[in-house]
């Protein structure tokens, strides 16, 4: 097997997973892009087997600490590993993620499940090139059925998989963008359940697989302080928190999303639930200066951007961004407002997270107490050793009146 030599002091030496281009002493074997590599260090010990191309910056991914090579049994062992996993831990078998990459030893490879609908992502070369292989452990290989199951002991094959490979994070892996059916016939829109608020879901067209899962367990939670408030949620996207802020007793609810389409969504969302939200198609920091002019006021108010920044170049930027919507926010609300904030930036960490909103409320002259901190949710787990794993933080904040 061909493979890679690493430098002394590299990280993956000290339990990362992940091999760097500036981290190679040297290669031998003559490794071919796509291929499984054992991974070395100078004194020849095996540190495992990778996945390899020399035309990412990350040049290596190990997905084991021994000899292994990407055969079927080894897609069906390690997915039936990912979905036994999130049964033990009690997440809903219906509608979560069941495959997250490193988290679940398959760099690259994300698997939602929305009913029995599989939405596939392959985001590095060499598993998009055994994507054939990953089909197949979905449909239950040659040990039958793994994946969709009630959570009880029936299990039966998805009705369909679906390939949503159109993320921009595939050309750092000289790949291009695909949609489309993998296995079975072309499910239109999927009606799944969250909340007791049904939503419908193009699988094909709507944002990243079809629905912000990892914030499933967060809408229920900041809509019990909705009741009887005014609420702004805003980058509302679908609608989920703007929904259920209206079925927790909201006395007003305004959703504002840029997006036309997103917006069409959440429109069609709120009829199918019989749930009335004042959707506003805007950017949200304009929305949120005419709100200022305006002297309008809010009693909660949902900051769920999409990411600021997919580089550490953009970090910059980012805190900019992040500061003044938080500026802004604090400015609209009430005395004893409560305000639910979140980001999905890797590269943003949990403690600049928190120094920008300190810093916001010092510009807005207001003062807050934290209530709750948000994580990721289990499907979603997190590797100490690889912290790319963890994306997710948000905060709740209660304004203190008086202050």
């Amino acid at each position: 097997m061909a493979g890679l030599v690493i430098k002394p002091r590299a990280r993956i030496l000290h339990g990362h997973d992940w091999v760097f281009s500036g981290e190679v002493l040297k290669s031998f074997g003559s490794p071919v892009d796509g291929d499984v590599i054992s991974l070395k260090d100078g004194r020849d010990h095996l540190l495992g087997s990778a996945i390899y191309n020399s035309k990412s910056q990350i040049v290596a991914r190990r997905f084991s600490r021994r000899r292994q090579d990407l055969d079927a049994d080894f897609f069906e062992r390690r997915i039936a590993q990912a979905v036994e996993y999130r049964k033990r831990r009690g997440v809903d078998p219906r509608l979560c993620r069941i495959v997250w990459s490193e988290s679940d030893g398959l760099p690259g490879v994300t698997v939602d499940r929305y009913g029995d609908q599989l939405v596939v992502q392959t985001l590095t070369l060499a598993m998009d090139m055994r994507k054939d292989l990953i089909v197949e452990a979905l449909k239950g290989g040659a040990g039958g059925p793994l994946v969709i199951g009630d959570g009880g002991s029936q299990r039966h094959a998805p009705r369909s998989i679906i390939e949503r490979n159109d993320a921009p994070v595939r050309k750092a892996e000289g790949l291009e963008p695909r949609s489309g059916i993998l296995w079975g016939d072309l499910p239109g829109e999927v009606e799944i359940e969250l909340g007791g608020i049904r939503f419908a879901v193009d699988l094909l067209q709507a944002q990243k697989t079809g629905f912000y899962l990892d914030q499933s367990q967060h809408y229920g939670a900041v809509a019990k302080y909705a009741k009887g408030r005014r609420v702004l949620d805003c980058f509302s996207s679908q609608g989920a928190f703007a929904l259920a802020c209206a079925k927790a007793g909201a006395a007003t609810v305004t959703g504002v999303e840029a997006s036309s389409e997103s917006l069409r969504a959440a429109r069609s969302n709120a009829e199918r639930n019989d749930l009335r939200v004042n959707f506003v198609e805007e950017d949200v920091f304009q929305f949120l200066r005419g709100a200022e002019k305006a002297e309008a006021e809010y009693d909660l108010i949902i900051l769920d951007p999409p990411s600021f920044t997919k580089t550490k170049g953009g970090l910059h930027n980012a805190m900019r961004g992040y500061r003044e919507l938080h500026v802004r926010a604090f400015k609209l609300l009430s005395k004893d407002g409560v305000l639910a904030t979140f980001s999905c930036s890797h590269h943003v960490s949990e403690q600049a997270f928190a120094q920008t909103i300190a810093d916001a409320l010092v510009d807005a002259r207001r003062s807050a107490r934290r209530l709750r901190r948000f994580e990721q949710a289990l499907d979603h787990p997190v590797l100490p050793t690889l912290p790319e794993t963890e994306y997710f933080k948000g905060v709740l904040l209660e304004m203190m009146p008086g202050r």
